[in-house]
């Protein structure tokens, strides 16, 4: 499933910013793997929709895990990029997330705090009750919002920005994320995905000054839909 501007889900586009919805697989910037990030895709779509000559102007905001999907944020301006980077620096931008658990967890709401720790040669994060050298202290807050026949909705906003926080936060309390396998689900989903979609934004526009929601599409596939019903 190659990234390219014909399959570029965008959500939100002015002259300042561009809001897309990311599909499980792609990936947010250049890696090591050399496939097409999604800001080269963006900037190829801006290019070709407005005709622009030249290099392209894209600034990356923030990212997503390659396996989950949803909003992504990209700043069309130099002068967007520095206050967005602000904006999520200062925790002015809400964003909620979505997870499909196969085991839901003991209370309907509740917050997780402890320490993660990231090993950068298993790219992978571990829990700790007490911080540690290397730890940094990681806040969730979730919601039990549906319950399915076999699965439950679980509605996510963090506090903090960890590496593979949600994933390894719910993993810790006996809860991994549907197709995870890194964190300790028991199969993989078809299309390598895990059911993590970052579902929703609000913010103020850093030029307008307007407040902006968004709220992206889940994913084609029965269980999500299930979750919109």
């Amino acid at each position: 499933m190659k990234s390219n501007k014909d399959n570029l889900q965008v959500l939100f586009e002015d002259n300042h910013i561009l809001i897309v919805n990311k599909r499980a697989g792609d990936i947010t910037q250049g890696d090591k793997t050399g496939d097409k990030p999604l800001n080269d895709v963006v900037k190829e779509y801006i290019k070709e929709k407005y005709q622009k000559p030249g290099n392209v102007f894209i600034g990356t905001v923030h990212r997503l895990d390659r396996p989950t999907s949803g909003i992504v944020i990209f700043a069309r301006t130099s002068k967007s990029l520095e206050r967005l980077n602000k904006m999520f620096r200062e925790k002015a931008i809400r964003k909620t997330y979505w997870a499909l658990v196969k085991k839901a967890p003991k209370k309907v709401t509740d917050t997780i705090e402890n320490f993660l720790k990231k090993d950068t040669k298993k790219n992978k994060s571990f829990v700790y009750k007490k911080e540690i050298e290397g730890s940094k202290k990681a806040i969730l807050h979730y919601k039990i919002e549906k319950k399915l026949d076999n699965y439950s909705l679980l509605q996510i906003n963090l506090e903090t920005g960890r590496h593979h926080q949600i994933r390894t936060q719910l993993a810790h309390i006996g809860c991994p994320i549907k197709g995870d396998l890194k964190y300790g689900f028991s199969r993989s989903n078809k299309d390598g995905s895990i059911s993590l979609h970052a579902r929703k934004i609000e913010f103020i526009h850093p030029v307008s000054k307007e407040n902006i929601t968004i709220t992206a599409p889940t994913p084609k596939d029965v269980i999500w839909d299930a979750c919109t019903k």
